[in-house]
């Protein structure tokens, strides 16, 4: 049976050797993957990213798709609200910290 995310120890060790690799995954959530996919640390910032990633794909599907209030409200606050998580998934990536993302922060989708 699989740990769940919250059971996870982080080690300093860990965090410090992967700290760059936790900040990359919010940029491309796929580097962490392919580079330190041994981390605890860095998959658990992979799959913040990855949840970021599918976030922004839905949002610019469904803003691109509804006319009106889809190009004037849904993709201009969506991909604002997206980057204001992507900033602060890198804050906390950067200072070390396992804290989840505000509203989808809860989800695991990468063990």
């Amino acid at each position: 049976m699989e740990q769940p995310i919250s059971d996870v120890q982080f080690t300093q060790e860990d965090i410090e050797k992967n700290k760059v690799m936790a900040i990359l995954a919010y940029i491309l959530f796929l580097i962490p993957l392919l580079a330190a996919g041994e981390s605890p640390y860095a998959r658990y910032h992979a799959n913040q990213g990855l949840l970021l990633f599918i976030g922004a794909l839905i949002i610019n599907v469904v803003g691109g798709v509804v006319p009106f209030l889809g190009w004037l409200i849904v993709l201009p606050l969506g991909n604002l609200a997206l980057l204001i998580l992507a900033i602060m998934g890198i804050v906390r990536a950067a200072q070390g910290q396992v804290k989840p993302l505000p509203i989808i922060g809860g989800i695991t989708l990468l063990k």
